[in-house]
């Protein structure tokens, strides 16, 4: 009898661990999907100040170098092993070259943060912002699916 409920109590662990594997890994894609919406959201504006189709915003500049400098230090942990799969657009290239992926978060948050402190005025802004950006599309070529 004890062992019989030994081996339930046993399944059910495993059962409720694997459950909670696969809870997790889509959490963690929820979550980084989510900081990545959102270096989308701050970069439309500032991609119409580049392109010239709106005015020039100091604040909204900086806002969107913030955003890039702290997301890029949490999201490298948020691409753990075996959460390729699922709702994502990460290709298995970010596992299989994670230093690679790992640096280009770091030298993001570098020089957004290099960049927020160098731009002050619409003419350093062109001058610094789209070195920060190129390593956004760096990554979206070697690491996320094409749409």
């Amino acid at each position: 009898m004890v062992r019989r409920l030994t081996v339930a109590l046993a399944a059910g662990m495993i059962t409720t661990i694997s459950a909670t594997a696969v809870v997790a890994q889509a959490d963690v894609i929820k979550e980084r999907q989510t900081l990545l919406k959102q270096f989308g959201d701050v970069t439309k504006p500032v991609g119409g100040m580049l392109r010239g189709n709106t005015a020039f915003d100091l604040a909204t500049v900086q806002a969107a170098l913030d955003a890039y400098a702290k997301n890029a230090k949490v999201l490298p942990t948020l691409f753990p092993e075996g959460s390729g799969t699922g709702d994502t657009e990460a290709l298995p290239a970010i596992w299989q070259d994670k230093a690679k992926f790992d640096g280009l978060f770091g030298k993001l948050g570098t020089d957004a943060a290099a960049a927020r402190v160098a731009i002050t005025d619409e003419a350093s802004f062109k001058a610094n912002f789209p070195g920060v950006i190129r390593t956004c599309g760096t990554c979206h070529d070697s690491f996320r699916q094409k749409k």
